[in-house]
């Protein structure tokens, strides 16, 4: 085994167990350490892939503004008195019972897709063919031509949990009067 690919695989097993750590950790903010990390692991092994720019972009974006609006939103919570709704809610054990099985099944596929890709030979993608501006270029092409419907979804996602966050900011009698 190579250099390389001792760090690919270590990072995966980093990655992937922290991901785990999300599902499985009682306390929220532990359980959103682990996503930082699983964030950072998954910009690592951006890097290990040569793809700097969604490496960069996944630790601004995600690793970043994401995980502030997250911590932010477990911050508005009291959680002395809320550690409990999630820890014992009605459905938590069938709600982390049915992620990690979730989780095991994507591991699960992904694992027997890399095998049966290592066999064989590809060819590089032309679009992605280049250095630099070329490169990022070409994704941004792509990214608003025949993907801006997940772009489009993940805008209106973001702007969901935004609102989100303020309703339960007030609801939970935070700066607002009601």
């Amino acid at each position: 085994m190579t250099a390389d690919a001792f760090l690919f695989w270590f990072l995966a097993f980093v990655t992937l167990a922290s991901g785990l750590g999300v599902i499985l950790m009682s306390n929220p903010i532990y359980s959103a350490l682990c996503l930082a990390m699983t964030m950072v692991g998954i910009s690592a092994l951006f890097v290990t892939l040569n793809a700097f720019f969604i490496a960069g972009v996944q630790l601004i974006v995600y690793a970043g503004a994401v995980m502030v609006l997250f911590t932010m939103v477990i911050m508005l919570f009291d959680l002395k008195k809320d550690i409990q709704a999630f820890t014992r809610g009605k459905f938590t054990g069938v709600v982390k019972i049915a992620s990690v099985g979730l989780f095991a099944g994507l591991v699960v596929g992904a694992i027997a897709m890399s095998v049966n890709l290592m066999g064989e030979k590809t060819t590089d993608n032309p679009v992605l063919v280049g250095t630099g501006m070329e490169t990022t270029k070409a994704l941004g092409h792509i990214l608003f031509t025949k993907y801006i419907f997940g772009f489009e979804a993940l805008g209106v996602l973001l702007l969901v949990i935004a609102v989100g966050a303020v309703a339960l900011a007030r609801s939970k009698g935070g700066t607002h009067e009601h």
